[in-house]
């Protein structure tokens, strides 16, 4: 999709040589990957940390030298995509399962751009279901106290089969009708034992997003400086 496409690019024009880039995980990161694997071959030089183990897979594909995120220091920017964004730059990310993963990276860069088309964008947070990673450890306790925060989970399944993240947790997708105020709901989450961690991103880690456009255009919005 050339919107995706688009924002992607436009983002990876970012990366300059010498970099330690996250790569995100999803269809729109994928555009980002295959971009930088493109520059890569053409000489830039860079290193890289990936968000999921098909992420990783595809960087080594391009020849995208990638390390382990526990040896490092700092990461320089990061690229992802979301399934959600507020007006106020919010995000609900997880979609692909691998949003722990993804938020540790994002919050260990010193600059987060968020790469979507216009269909993400959406006024309030809630209209998708809110993916949060659980342990599998008395999981039906852990559904139940995400029911009394006002929730609606189900456990996601692949192939008839439980989804299994590449941390070997579960991810449950929680319906909230609205999610007015992310940074409440993370906190209140992340307070039931069992929960690991949930697919809302807050906007104080995110520095711009890119929104690509089915006309060609792309839109930057700034969100951090």
């Amino acid at each position: 999709m050339i919107a995706k496409r688009n924002s992607a690019e436009e983002a990876v024009a970012r990366v300059k040589d010498g970099m330690t880039v996250g790569l995100g995980s999803g269809s729109t990161s994928r555009y980002a990957i295959e971009k930088l694997g493109e520059m890569v071959s053409d000489g830039l030089k860079i290193r890289a940390v990936a968000t999921s183990r098909k992420t990783e897979a595809l960087a080594r594909e391009l020849f995208i030298p990638v390390v382990d995120p526990s040896t490092l220091d700092s990461i320089d920017i990061a690229i992802d995509g979301a399934d959600e964004v507020d007006q106020k730059g919010n995000l609900i990310k997880g979609g692909g399962g691998s949003l722990l993963r993804e938020k540790a990276i994002a919050f260990a860069s010193k600059s987060f751009h968020v790469i979507v088309d216009d269909s993400k964008l959406v006024v309030t947070l809630g209209a998708r279901r809110l993916p949060v990673e659980i342990i599998p450890f008395a999981a039906g306790l852990t559904l139940k106290h995400i029911r009394g925060l006002g929730g609606d989970p189900i456990l996601r399944k692949a192939n008839s089969e439980m989804f299994i993240t590449d941390n070997g947790n579960l991810i449950a997708d929680c319906q909230f009708e609205v999610i007015a105020d992310p940074a409440w709901l993370d906190i209140k989450l992340k307070m039931i034992p069992g929960v690991v961690e949930t697919g809302l991103f807050s906007n104080k880690i995110v520095t711009s997003i890119f929104v690509g456009y089915a006309t060609g255009e792309t839109k930057v919005i700034s969100i951090s400086p």
